[in-house]
């Protein structure tokens, strides 16, 4: 049933529909297959013009009617030169992804329906006739296929599927791959969108366990039989690993998959063919395949056999697993494991499977009765010595010291690490089956200590004694806590760990440094120990080996994080940050970076002498990371996370030195190439990193420079294109240019900021796909420029009304109608005048007030507003609500001016209530804080064996600078406050810093209706008559609260001046 290549089929003539679908421009007609494959052979061309005339040339015909098709042909046919097929792999497979759904919605075609239909029902067939090489590129195009078309536009799929599931060999294998790709789809899905799969596991799961069947009895079985039996593992992995396909809770059907797996499990994987080299061995088929079974059942175990876990529904399916599966599943893999014992072969990721798995049964009872009695084999023949050093581990240290660093510190490397498998079951087995096991282990890793300390030189286990080492660092949480450990632990590190500090054999001094720093917060009762571990760890910064120097560093910062005395650093700073910037020129490592961040926090403007060359370092050291990250061709996760980590590490230099405004003109230069690369799409990783240092720079410098002027296109060009959302993060540089660069962002016009700003926030409050929680930052940005512009912008008034007035029309989100309706309060306070003659010019005014009023008036169950629920909110309104009363009469009615009167009335007393709970709130943190380092000493001594300590000194300056911090960070992580079941209104407005800081609402008040007094007495007159005896009171309690404030304000004044 080999379809017949599509190079012999004919090809229908394009229907004229065909060209319309295939874009909205007239497509050019397809080049024929001769003349396709020699611009395909000269995309290939070492001369460079060449090869751009051919990308030229693919692209000019991309959209041309079967030109797609045509390059499939190309790719399955075996008469073209393999290079050839293989650029044309390429095309196709970019071609399908790019362009075989449109992106956006009501976007025409790109490829005709005709060509989709060819390509579907040929690609499938090829699977099995191409080399791996473009089968690679196929099985890409197919899964974009499947996630587009499957079922709708390809119902035919799952049939052809099952047909090929009853064939032989080739085509068997086809169908396996193809459902491989169509259970994936599924792997994540949920509830209704999972429903597609229920009929793939009927139609298709019988057929599975045939073919495996089929297999199993197999004598010598070859690997290409591996190859389908993992195939069939990992379609079932995908159909099962977010919950049960209903049909497998058919106790039959479920048992036939287990009696496979567990025959899997237990049988031998064949020796012959076995590749001797190790890299490759692990990723051998059949060691593939046993990989796969024992995730599948570690899955089924963990997510569904667990009682606890489980829904009622569920209840039945997880008790049958555990009565019928779990100890059989927990025995086969106690005999795996023997094999380490006797020195043989597991792979890596077999071994940290079956780990995971025993780990997983120490808690439950049922299952650690079955442990128990090969226990004490499992801990000290198998988990053990997987804990040593061994003779990998030395390879690699004197061959790749690079690497060895790389692997101790990977995330990724721990999931496939037996090394971490076997301290995750220690852990857990003190953890959880702490009576008797952590004595018991405690016992054998002292005997090893002893007979370690009793050997000559030549016969001491070092070995043994690491594995020891990294045990006792590993249970560092059980033993600070657990007597009569906890208070031994001090002379163990004097007598165990100081000792290997100056040990001949590299890989111990590497793991007494990183004991030393698991154990530095512990309270030293001889302080001279505390000293003498941190010198010696200090020490190993100068280590002739890579791994010690590194290992030092990492304990290091436990060390400074535990400092009591930091004179006990200062001399030595210098000296240190110079081996950190040796070492991050030798490796990328994200631990490094945490070090130092450590050293800037605890020293504060201490830094300030380094933090020029602090930043330069980290600048080059950025670019490098950067570097290589680009030159791998898959993407390097530790050069990646240590450049984000060099960002961060900047970020807390100028947050340490933010009140030193002129060293930020010196360090500009050195970071300004990094916010002008990294702000374009090559810095999408590090974007949220490289705003922040924006943000650092425009608030903090003396004045903000043009070239950092050069940045605003930048974050503006990216909002609009990609970074919607980081739309908040944004939203603080561009507040900094305007409130502390206002005279420029109003007079220059090349760039026109002004048109910029209107442009950008225009596009986006319009945009019916963006939800409301994104739009937030816009309205926040209005205020900001008629909070600064006063009276400079008045030609803005009216489209940034428009805008608002159009999306508060759609908003739903209660936080963004109150963004939008301050929008309107800050234009009246801006100009009342002019605004209140817009709303009326667009026939809007009585729509917006109503809704305002409305707004103003919902109270939650806690008698609470509902609405304008920040300081901030309620000051914005009472300002603008204010305005308007000193609008004439022939502008505000009598009955508007009443009505806005008493509304402004009662915001302004809920404002005063919420101020003062919000100063009698501070005032009992302030009392906390009196005490808070004494409490917090004492908390961590408790915690911590009473070691970690605050530096008394300099408490006021980091005070101070949080309050810097704040300035700048929370305007960034502004509250949204969605919570609309919480009764806390008294949530803490940001620290904005605004014009309107020196407007006193109650006085603004006053002093506005006495001039209404002075202007208009009957006006006044008539709305006093009106008023009943509540809204006098709260009025007379106003106009004493404005008299108060008036001397508070003299008072802060009068303190300012004696304080200057």
């Amino acid at each position: 049933m080999h379809p017949k290549p599509i190079s012999d089929q004919p090809f229908p003539s394009p229907r004229p529909s065909d060209r319309r679908e295939s874009g909205a421009h007239r497509a050019p007609v397809a080049m024929d297959l001769p003349s396709l494959a020699v611009v395909l052979r000269a995309a290939l061309s070492p001369n460079p013009d060449e090869r751009k005339a051919a990308e030229e040339n693919l692209n000019q015909f991309q959209y041309a009617p079967q030109h797609l098709v045509r390059l499939l042909q190309i790719m399955v046919d075996g008469s073209y030169d393999m290079t050839v097929r293989q650029v044309a792999s390429i095309h196709f497979k970019n071609f399908v992804a790019k362009n075989w759904l449109p992106h956006e919605p009501g976007e025409p075609q790109k490829i005709s329906e005709s060509d989709k239909c060819m390509v579907r029902e040929n690609i499938l067939g090829f699977i099995v006739q191409v080399p791996p090489l473009l089968r690679a590129q196929l099985g890409e195009c197919i899964k974009t296929i499947i996630h587009a078309d499957y079922p709708e536009q390809w119902p035919s799929l799952l049939q052809w599927i099952k047909c090929n599931l009853q064939l032989q060999d080739q085509q068997v294998f086809g169908a396996l791959y193809v459902l491989r790709v169509l259970s994936r789809k599924y792997e994540f899905k949920s509830d209704e969108e999972r429903i597609p799969l229920y009929l793939i596991v009927e139609e298709t799961f019988p057929h599975l366990l045939s073919i495996h069947n089929k297999l199993a009895p197999i004598a010598n079985p070859s690997v290409e039989v591996a190859d389908l039996i993992k195939l069939i593992c990992k379609i079932f992995w995908s159909s099962i690993y977010l919950e049960i396909p209903k049909q497998l809770f058919d106790p039959t059907v479920f048992n036939a998959w287990m009696v496979l797996f567990l025959n899997i499990l237990e049988r031998p994987v064949p020796l012959e063919g076995q590749p001797s080299d190790p890299e490759v061995r692990k990723s051998w088929g059949w060691w593939k395949v046993k990989k796969w079974t024992i995730h599948i059942l570690n899955r089924l175990y963990t997510r569904f056999g667990d009682l606890k876990l489980q829904k009622p529904e569920s209840k039945a399916f997880a008790q049958m697993f555990q009565k019928n599966y779990a100890g059989k599943i927990l025995e086969c893999h106690l005999q795996l494991l023997n094999v380490i014992r006797t020195g043989g072969y597991l792979p890596d990721r077999v071994i940290n499977l079956i780990l995971q798995y025993l780990s997983s049964s120490i808690p439950r009872n049922s299952m650690y009765q079955l442990l128990q009695p090969q226990l004490d084999i499992v801990l000290f023949e198998i988990i053990f010595p997987l804990m040593c050093f061994n003779d990998n581990d030395q390879k690699l240290w004197n061959e790749d010291p690079h690497e060895y660093v790389r692997k101790g510190y990977d995330i990724i490397e721990d999931l496939y690490s037996p090394r971490t498998g076997a301290m995750d079951f220690v852990s857990e087995l003190v953890r959880k089956r702490g009576k008797g096991n952590l004595q018991k282990f405690i016992q054998f890793i002292v005997e090893i200590f002893r007979r370690y300390d009793e050997a000559s030189a030549e016969f001491k286990p070092y070995r043994q004694k690491d594995g020891a080492l990294l045990a006792i660092g590993t249970l560092c949480d059980k033993l600070k806590q657990t007597e009569p450990y906890k208070s031994e632990l001090e002379c163990m590190l004097v007598q165990h760990v100081f000792t290997e500090f100056t040990s001949h054999v590299g890989h111990l001094r590497a793991k007494a440094a990183w004991v030393a720093g698991q154990y530095a917060h512990i309270n030293f009762r001889d302080q001279n120990n505390f000293r003498r571990a941190f010198h010696l760890v200090v020490s190993g910064l100068h280590d002739p080996q890579l791994p010690v120097r590194v290992d030092s560093v990492f304990a290091l910062r436990s060390f400074v994080e535990a400092c009591k005395d930091l004179n006990e650093i200062r001399p030595i700073l210098p000296q240190l940050l110079d081996e950190f910037f040796k070492l991050m020129n030798e490796v990328e490592n994200e631990d490094l970076v945490f070090t130092l961040e450590t050293i800037v926090d605890k020293f504060g403007e201490e830094m300030a002498p380094y933090a020029i060359g602090l930043c330069q370092n980290l600048a080059a050291a950025f670019w490098r990371c950067m570097d290589t990250s680009e030159a791998e061709d898959e993407a390097d996760d530790s050069s990646a996370l240590a450049a984000v980590g060099c960002l961060r590490a900047i970020g807390t230099i100028l947050e340490s030195v933010s009140r030193l405004p002129h060293l930020f003109v010196q360090i500009e230069p050195t970071l300004l190439p990094i916010m002008q690369r990294m702000l374009t799409t090559d810095g999408q990783d590090v974007f949220e990193e490289v705003l922040e240092i924006v943000s650092y720079m425009t608030f903090f410098s003396p004045t903000i420079s043009l070239e950092m002027w050069s940045l605003w296109p930048l974050m503006v060009d990216a909002l609009n294109d990609w970074a919607i959302d980081y739309f908040e993060n944004i939203l603080v540089p561009l507040d900094n240019y305007i409130s502390r660069g206002t005279a420029h962002f109003l007079t220059c016009k090349n760039p026109d900021y002004q048109q910029s700003l209107w442009n950008i926030l225009s596009s986006i409050m319009s945009d019916k796909n963006i939800e409301d929680t994104d739009i937030e930052p816009a309205p926040k940005l209005i205020e900001v420029v008629f909070h600064n512009c006063k009276g400079q912008v008045d030609q803005w008034v009216e489209p940034y009304l428009r805008i608002t007035i159009d999306r508060l029309r759609r908003a739903e989100k209660p936080y963004l109608k109150c963004l939008l309706i301050q929008v309107i309060a800050d234009a009246l306070y801006y100009n009342a005048s002019l605004t209140l003659g817009i709303l009326h010019k667009l026939g809007v005014a009585t729509e917006v007030f109503n809704i305002w009023f409305q707004m103003l008036q919902v109270v939650k169950k806690s008698g609470l507003r509902a609405n304008f629920k920040r300081e901030h909110d309620k000051k914005v309104c009472c300002l603008g609500l204010t305005s308007l009363l000193g609008l004439p009469a022939d502008q505000l009615s009598g009955e508007a001016f009443e009505r806005v009167f008493k509304a402004t009335l009662e915001l302004l007393v809920s404002f005063k209530d919420q101020v003062a709970e919000s100063m009698k709130q501070n005032d009992v943190d302030d009392d906390d804080m009196d005490g808070f380092e004494a409490d917090e000493e004492a908390e961590e001594e408790d915690e911590s064996d009473k070691e970690m300590g605050v530096d008394a000194e300099g408490g006021d300056e980091a005070d101070s600078l949080k309050l810097q911090r704040l300035a700048v960070e929370a305007k960034a992580f502004q509250l949204s406050d969605e919570d609309d079941d919480s009764d806390d209104d008294f949530t803490d407005d940001e620290e904005l810093q605004s014009p309107i800081d020196e407007v006193d609402p109650f006085i603004f008040f006053v002093e506005t209706v006495q001039a209404v007094q002075a202007s208009n007495p009957t006006r006044f007159q008539n709305l006093m008559q009106t008023l009943d005896f509540h809204y006098q009171a709260l009025a007379s309690g106003i106009a004493q609260h404005a008299d108060q404030r008036r001397i508070e304000i003299e008072k802060e004044k009068l303190g300012i001046t004696t304080a200057q």
